[in-house]
């Protein structure tokens, strides 16, 4: 039986700035255009953590009943796979997390737009199927493609729209580098897990491209999202505030450009994470000063 503590790393804590920093990126663009409502905003954050920590379990449920996930894998616990936890409990589990997203969702609904509601089927649908169902596209190579689109240009202009009422260019933009970052911590998640992945069949980006192009890939994500942050510039010279956070790029950068594996990944995929963290909160707050 799981303890706790074991369900709690269960959710991955670490994958949560994926969720924290678009909503903070979203709320600070309608803070600039003066559309801010607070409890539309904590809605939004409690849909995209529930919808994180769901999927997390969903992963954790799937990978473990198709026998993808193996205890020699390192990384955070893994409750099925690892017999802390009967598949069972772990699959209510991630029901549970994406009940909570569609009912706190259809508040959102309906005090915005009922369009929003095919949108919400569809981001729990995609987190179900990344590694559940009998074709999971996590396992062809679309994971960073779905990371992109709900966990930045969906969350983000998603948080912008139910507290502004549209859907401007600016937080398209926006929703760029924040979802190019979330990229990056599948990416080198991925990455470390390259071995295992393919000896089970789990056909990730990172197996199709190789393990030197994956170190390219997460490389070129990360320089990426500070030059199309550093883009809006023009309209907000306080989002230079991002290069703050570049010191936080060098432990992690170092890991994949110079070779390192396994463990060693771990410990970069929490660093990318604080990464993350940081140039939300410094790109978010540039954006509401300007």
């Amino acid at each position: 039986m799981a303890t706790f503590s074991q369900w709690v790393s269960g959710t991955r804590p670490r994958t949560f700035p994926n969720s924290v920093v678009p909503v903070a990126a979203g709320t600070a663009l309608a803070l600039a255009l003066d559309g801010f409502v607070w409890w539309k905003a904590l809605l939004a954050m409690a849909v995209a953590l529930a919808l994180q920590i769901g999927v997390n379990f969903a992963n954790d449920y799937s990978d473990g009943v198709k026998g993808t996930d193996t205890e020699q894998r390192s990384g955070p616990v893994r409750l099925t796979a690892a017999g802390l936890a009967p598949p069972r409990q772990v699959l209510a589990a991630a029901l549970a997390s994406f009940a909570v997203a569609a009912a706190v969702g259809l508040v959102l609904v309906a005090v915005s737009s009922w369009w929003l509601l095919p949108v919400g089927a569809v981001a729990i649908a995609a987190a179900w199927y990344y590694t559940g169902g009998r074709s999971p596209y996590g396992y062809r190579g679309l994971g960073e493609v779905s990371v992109f689109v709900f966990f930045g240009l969906v969350a983000v202009v998603g948080t912008v729209f139910v507290q502004v009422g549209s859907a401007p260019w600016q937080a398209w933009v926006a929703a760029v580098p924040v979802g190019l970052l979330s990229c990056s911590v599948l990416v080198i998640n991925n990455l470390r897990d390259i071995p295992t992945d393919r000896e089970t069949g789990k056909i990730t980006l990172a197996v199709r491209l190789g393990e030197a192009w994956t170190r390219r890939l997460y490389t070129g994500a990360i320089t990426a999202a500070y030059l199309v942050a550093l883009a809006l510039a023009p309209l907000s010279w306080w989002v230079v505030l991002v290069l703050l956070s570049l010191p936080l790029a060098v432990a992690p950068l170092r890991r994949v450009l110079g070779g390192q594996t396994g463990r060693d990944l771990v410990l970069g995929l929490g660093e990318t994470g604080k990464l993350q963290m940081a140039f939300g909160v410094l790109f978010s707050v540039g954006i509401a000063l300007g």
